[in-house]
């Protein structure tokens, strides 16, 4: 396994996950331990893109609980259904939020986040997990985001 990721130097957003998601997918799967993985993958995606907070929740009955992640302290335990980790998780869906303070019931685990995107994992067409991703910057994610993200999940799910 290598320790390293390589990066294209000045590329653009796409350019830099196209680059990485191939190392993430041969990272993960030469690990069979789902915590070493995610924490190996919030810490690639921090150090790429430079986002303020990177991390996992994991649904456990109902609430997504915190688990391995990259940048300042965190909300624990989020309930179903609320602020943007419980909507992706209800919903089933990525939320995409270039305002954090428009969202409805945002939950402020810091008050630098301004933006956000939450990216759910599927298994036996469940969620079992989120991806969030939060910037200090707003509208700081776009469809290369999602797009990416989505991908980067389907990777994860297939080999949790």
């Amino acid at each position: 396994m290598s320790e390293s990721i390589f990066l294209p130097e000045a590329a653009t957003k796409a350019e830099k996950y196209q680059a990485l998601l191939p190392q993430i997918e041969a990272l993960i799967s030469s690990e069979s331990d789902v915590c070493a993985n995610l924490a190996n993958v919030a810490a690639v995606l921090k150090e790429a893109f430079g986002f303020f907070w990177v991390g996992f929740y994991l649904v456990k009955g109902e609430q997504l609980v915190l688990g391995p992640f990259q940048g300042p302290l965190a909300c624990t335990r989020i309930n179903f259904g609320k602020g943007v980790c419980g909507t992706a998780w209800k919903e089933a869906k990525t939320q995409l939020v270039p305002d954090v303070e428009a969202f409805p019931g945002h939950i402020a685990c810091s008050s630098a986040s301004k933006s956000e995107i939450v990216v759910p994992g599927f298994k036996e067409d469940k969620v079992w997990i989120v991806l969030d991703v939060d910037s200090d910057l707003l509208d700081d994610f776009d469809q290369h985001d999602v797009s990416y993200l989505e991908k980067l999940m389907k990777l994860l799910d297939k080999n949790a």
